[in-house]
This record gives structure tokens, sequence and C-alpha cells, in this order.
């Protein structure tokens, strides 16, 4: 169950929400991103990982599915030390999750669009 109201989205599985607009992530991407907002360090990292991948990789797609692995790997990584991660590993496991949406909204947020390709005659 979700709602939109006053710009924000309401769930029943968590508070309120005003950061990711139309995305929908999953309890892992979610637990990400709200990780990396609550912790600047990390968050900085991350910033500059993804726009460093974005300028090494010409097309967006490809840039996508490599943060998907890095973010993948930051969250088996993160689960065996620091909390909420590691509460959730050790109540569900470490199933492999997607995390292209979170991936593909980090690269929307944190870096200039590309241009998009002219269309040929």
């Amino acid at each position: 169950m979700q709602c939109l109201a006053e710009e924000r989205v309401c769930s029943c599985f968590s508070g309120p929400v005003t950061h990711v607009g139309s995305v929908s992530l999953n309890r892992s991407e979610q637990m990400i991103f709200d990780y990396l907002e609550g912790q600047p360090d990390e968050r900085h990292f991350w910033q500059e990982k993804v726009r460093s991948i974005a300028r090494s990789t010409p097309d967006g797609h490809d840039a996508g599915r490599r943060l998907e692995v890095e973010l993948w790997a930051y969250l088996v990584e993160r689960s065996g030390v620091v909390s909420p991660f590691k509460e959730q590993a050790e109540r569900e496991g470490l199933p492999r999750t997607s995390m292209r949406n979170l991936s593909d909204h980090l690269l929307r947020l944190w870096t200039v669009p590309r241009p998009k390709p002219k269309p040929s005659l």
C-alpha cells in the first residue's frame, strides 16, 4: 500500500519517504540509499564512484550494469559489519537481489545527463 501525499510517498513498510520520487526500489536498494543519505562520507565516496563509472563507460546501460555489480558487492560487504545490513542478512540471508533500479537512480541523481543521440536520417 502506497499513497502520494504532499509530495511524500507513504508505505506500509516504512515511514514517509521524500527522496525516491517515482523510482521503485526493493528493500535492499532502499536500505543502501537510506544508509548513504545518513552517512556523508559514504555518500561522498559513492557519488565519486558513480561519476567515475559514468565517465569511463560510454554507454549508459553499461554504466548501470557496472554500478549494479558494485552495489551488490557493497551490500554483501556491509552485511558482515554494519547495522542495518547485518540484521537483515541474519534474518533473511543474502539471496542475490537486483540493484539495477538503485544504480539507474544514482546515475540520474549524481551525474549530468548524457546527450541523446541524434536520429539518423
